[in-house]
């Protein structure tokens, strides 16, 4: 009777214990029973009010008694937390969960649950450090749940510890073979921010698929070439294309802007030229002066300065007509090359007179 009790009032609290551990601890009164009964059914039914002040009032009567009276002590303050817990006072829920794991009577086993709990509840109530320091002392005892794991990464991430978050943060992956879009936005900040952004991106491109949100492969994008790795922001660029997960004017912009940086140059160019042919993207000067640049970067001679000069005929500016006729003097068009920088000068541009000489 009294196991089926303490069972029952624990799962009212979401602290099950096991049978084996109840036994442990010293056997109840019948009149303790019958009134922990009333209070959980009370509990069930919303009286939180009501129920806190009568645990609290009666954990306090049996804490200084026998071992028996500072068992049910350390029950009553179990109810007590729950009661808080349940109106949202989740720093006095943890307080109550303290007490209650002072009484050496109850279980080691329901010990640790209770330090489990009020290191949720600390943590709730923003007591981070305090909570941190709760959680961390469980896990070292217990293997956990991912969700434990990712809970104490969340928590250091917040104090900014990253290297330890970092170390949580695989432990939590390592047994969690789906953890969701927030959990993995977690993983790559954490890590990006520990300086393994080699291990985020990695856990990055694991979750990528057709399935995936878009803004996912503009993260996983965005991290290879915070981080350096141009050709690989382009190469997920370009799955993410071509999976049908990107798409639109800025999307497809972002794919040749990303091969420009990733040394492909003749590929953005051809996939602007592309664009502008079948109005993906607007015929504006903006994308004109790209397709120039790509095609002098990918050294297409002819498709560059036949770029470059319809560029500077459609802006007429002068630094238009001056790149065009450096980039004709270094590729040996000479005459061009002197055209350009007349056209430079006419429109304000300094240009040595040596430009301007007949050669």
């Amino acid at each position: 009777m009294v196991i089926r009790v303490v069972l029952r009032l624990m799962a009212c609290a979401g602290l099950l214990i096991a049978a084996s551990a109840a036994a442990q601890a010293p056997a109840l009164s019948g009149d303790i029973i019958a009134d922990l009964e009333r209070l959980q059914q009370a509990l069930r039914q919303g009286e939180h009010e009501r129920v806190g002040e009568r645990a609290r009032a009666q954990a306090r009567r049996f804490e200084g008694g026998n071992a028996t009276d500072r068992w049910a002590s350390a029950l009553y303050r179990q109810l007590a937390a729950g009661a808080e817990a349940n109106t949202g006072r989740h720093e006095a829920a943890a307080d109550q969960l303290h007490l209650a794991r002072q009484v050496q009577e109850a279980p080691q086993e329901q010990r640790d649950r209770w330090l489990r709990e009020e290191a949720r509840m600390r943590l709730a109530a923003g007591q981070r450090e305090r909570g941190v320091k709760l959680l961390s002392d469980w896990l070292q005892q217990h293997d956990g749940e991912p969700a434990e794991r990712w809970r104490l990464a969340h928590a250091l991430a917040k104090l900014k510890r990253w290297e330890e978050a970092a170390q949580w943060v695989e432990r939590a992956l390592a047994d969690d073979a789906d953890p969701g879009e927030r959990r993995q936005a977690l993983a790559v900040a954490v890590f990006q921010r520990a300086g393994r952004g080699q291990e985020a991106l990695a856990n990055l491109e694991d979750s990528l698929n057709a399935q995936a949100e878009p803004a996912a492969w503009r993260r996983a994008a965005a991290l290879a070439q915070g981080i350096g790795e141009a050709q690989r922001a382009a190469a997920i660029w370009e799955a993410g294309w071509r999976l049908g997960v990107l798409s639109g004017e800025a999307d497809l912009r972002q794919r040749i802007e990303l091969h420009l940086a990733a040394g492909t140059p003749a590929r953005a160019a051809e996939y602007l030229k592309a664009a502008l042919d079948d109005e993906a993207l607007p015929d504006t000067l903006a994308n004109r002066r790209l397709l120039a640049r790509a095609w002098e970067e990918s050294r297409d001679r002819k498709r560059a300065l036949e770029a470059w000069r319809a560029v500077a005929q459609r802006s007429g500016e002068g630094g238009d007509w001056q790149r065009l006729g450096l980039l004709a003097h270094a590729w040996g068009q000479d005459e061009l090359a002197q055209e350009a920088m007349q056209q430079a000068q006419r429109r304000g541009v300094e240009i040595d007179p040596r430009w301007l000489s007949t050669r």
